[in-house]
């Protein structure tokens, strides 16, 4: 069974089940401010999983583009991805664990024609960090009445069977996970699905939204229970197949076909994967209007991706412009399912070609190269010194060498230069996308044979763990409030956004659009169309219209109507694809009318005082406002 059957089948089961098929969203998350990237199906859906009335009904299904990238360090694995696409179907308050569950079963045992007895589950079996909640012995019933032995069935505990919060607080549950028994007994008999031996793959999950985590730690069943169900495309097409990895799949093929021709040296399976991989994420992470800016968080990761993979083609000889070739044969894969990704075609290509110069000439620059000599001749000179203040700089406080050593294992008894070297390494890596082989290259041309690769890459390791390890505090520190916390805090700042349009299409005319937005508790940011820096007098015109109509105390009103009907009577909307055959329509009195999936405040007054601190260019064409909301 190919991709595309499966998307088809998929749709055409839930829809028989009574879904509404709604357009996939942007990977530019429009009403959850706790991501990066649409992660799954469920951010766009964060307020409907709040409570607020979905136009298609209690009932949804879809294929989610995703973006994942705590797993980039994996990829070049036989199963990691960072984009995916994810089928999903949900319940917003209506259907639960029985239905979800048994329909789960029928689609892969009846319609995909998976073997019942090779089909392997994991339960929440309780956890001493859920206090109050123990083994869901719902689903586990339930999964023995569709005939699952005991044996198929596997308690695991928070880390493996649990969803959420995403930060400190909000909505939460158990879950249970369906895996397929490859039939692979090289990899032993006692390897059990959730670990990662290759025999068993993952290729559903189904989340009970049951409980809500309060501030103070405990958990108390939602009155909105939801449904939130996820399939990956790549791996069930996978296993479908009969493949133990996803690259082989007609998902990867084509790149895979030419990345192997243009290779020049040894052909390395994992770099060929990596840049796949990362080149198709990039496409289309650029066709939903993320720049590869570095000092940009959602544009840092865009860099790295095309960055990474330029790194791994080298590896394996590839000189030279190449990434726009690999591109292309996804644009043309998907142009059916994703027809914005052939009319940003120049505009992908460009943007990565774009990026390929900058790095490289950067990597080979004077500057770079005087600059790594510098780093490497101080390793020598202190080895421990270098060694602890790069560590101390990542971490944020004091590390000795003798703790390092302690906690990454390191066997050497001494700070060495070239482990000294191997931290300088990664902190170049880091701070400028300077692959490991550069500098060690250059380090190994500098020590003349005295230098020890084993050793730095010791300590490289060792910093790169440290330097993730902050990265993941740093995006919880950021995200720590949880998605309850943020949409409710968000929701003045979202209506502040319709206001901000109509006040910029009066001033500079109707031939501005919004084209992006994020909205956090702490500022609105917001992307339009327009050629010309604003004036200071336009600025504040604008801010000044904002805050009349806020005076004013206008009601916010919405109505749910077909594309068509919103058009009629006047609407507007950000990405008109993404809108599915029923939508809200939000009116602000008779000032604005948008196509928003909300939520918003019931009048103007309770946005508060409106202040624009910053309005500057985003690229051609494009500008951005930055501003923040006072009660």
């Amino acid at each position: 069974m190919t991709a595309k059957e499966l998307r088809k089948k998929y749709l055409e089961f839930f829809e028989k089940k009574g879904h509404a098929i709604i357009p996939s969203a942007s990977l530019i998350p429009e009403h959850d401010p706790t991501v990066l990237f649409t992660t799954a199906g469920m951010h766009p859906l964060v307020p409907h999983l709040l409570g607020e009335p979905h136009p298609a009904g209690r009932r949804l299904a879809n294929v989610q583009k995703s973006m994942r990238t705590d797993d980039i360090d994996d990829v070049g694995d036989p199963w990691h991805n960072t984009f995916f696409e994810m089928l999903g179907n949900w319940s917003l308050g209506d259907y639960w664990k029985k239905e979800a569950i048994e329909w789960s079963f029928e689609f892969l045992t009846q319609e995909l024609k998976l073997d019942p007895k090779r089909i392997y589950v994991t339960v929440f079996g309780s956890d001493p960090e859920i206090p109050g909640v123990g083994e869901d012995e719902e689903t586990i019933q339930i999964w023995k009445d569709l005939g699952i032995a005991e044996n198929r069935i596997f308690r695991l505990g928070k880390k493996d069977n649990w969803w959420g919060p995403v930060g400190q607080a909000g909505p939460c549950g158990p879950d249970t996970e369906m895996f397929y028994d490859t039939g692979r007994v090289e990899h032993g008999e006692k390897c059990h699905p959730g670990e990662t031996c290759g025999k068993y793959a993952e290729i559903w999950n189904d989340v009970f939204m049951e409980f809500n985590k309060t501030a103070d730690g405990t958990y108390v069943p939602l009155k909105q229970k939801n449904v939130d169900t996820g399939m990956g495309i790549e791996r069930t097409t996978a296993v479908l197949q009969g493949k133990d990895n996803v690259y082989d799949t007609e998902l990867f093929q084509e790149a895979m076909k030419r990345i192997k021709n243009k290779a020049t040296e040894e052909f390395n399976l994992k770099d060929a994967r990596i840049i796949a991989d990362h080149l198709r994420a990039a496409t289309f992470l650029i066709a939903d209007g993320v720049e590869p800016i570095s000092a940009n968080d959602r544009g840092s990761v865009l860099v790295r991706l095309i960055t990474r993979s330029i790194t791994s083609a080298r590896k394996i000889g590839i000189e030279g412009s190449f990434a726009s070739w690999i591109t292309d044969s996804y644009i043309n894969f998907y142009k059916d399912e994703y027809p914005e990704l052939l009319k940003k075609k120049d505009l992908i290509n460009n943007k990565i070609s774009q990026e390929e110069k900058k790095y490289l000439s950067r990597v080979h620059s004077p500057v770079t190269k005087k600059l790594e000599q510098e780093e490497i001749s101080k390793a020598q000179a202190d080895p421990r010194g270098t060694i602890e203040s790069k560590a101390s700089n990542v971490s944020g406080s004091p590390v000795r060498w003798e703790d390092l050593k302690q906690q990454h294992e390191i066997t050497m008894s001494s700070p060495t230069p070239s482990a000294a070297i191997g931290t300088v390494s990664a902190d170049l890596k880091f701070t400028r996308g300077i692959p490991q082989e550069e500098t060690f290259g250059t380090a190994d041309a500098i020590l003349k044979g005295d230098f020890n690769k084993e050793e730095a890459e010791a300590t490289f390791n060792a910093m790169t763990a440290l330097h993730r390890q902050a990265s993941k505090q740093k995006e919880e520190k950021r995200f720590a409030g949880g998605l309850a916390d943020h949409t409710e805090v968000t929701i003045r700042g979202h209506t502040a956004t319709h206001l901000l349009h109509q006040a910029l299409r009066d001033e500079l005319g109707n031939q501005v659009y919004q084209t992006g937005s994020n909205i956090t508790p702490e500022r609105i940011r917001f992307d339009f169309s327009y050629g010309e820096k604003l004036t200071k007098e336009q600025i504040k015109r604008v801010e000044e219209v904002v805050n009349q109509k806020t005076k004013e105390d206008l009601p916010v009103k919405k109505e749910i109507m077909s594309v068509e009907e919103g058009k009629k009577a006047g609407a507007i909307g950000l990405f008109e694809e993404k809108y599915g055959e029923r939508v809200s329509v939000y009116s602000i009195d008779n000032y604005s009318k948008e196509f928003c999936g909300g939520p918003h405040v019931e009048h103007t007054a309770q946005v508060g005082k409106f202040k624009i601190i910053k309005e500057e260019a985003l690229g051609a064409g494009q500008r951005r406002i930055r501003a923040i909301l006072n009660n």
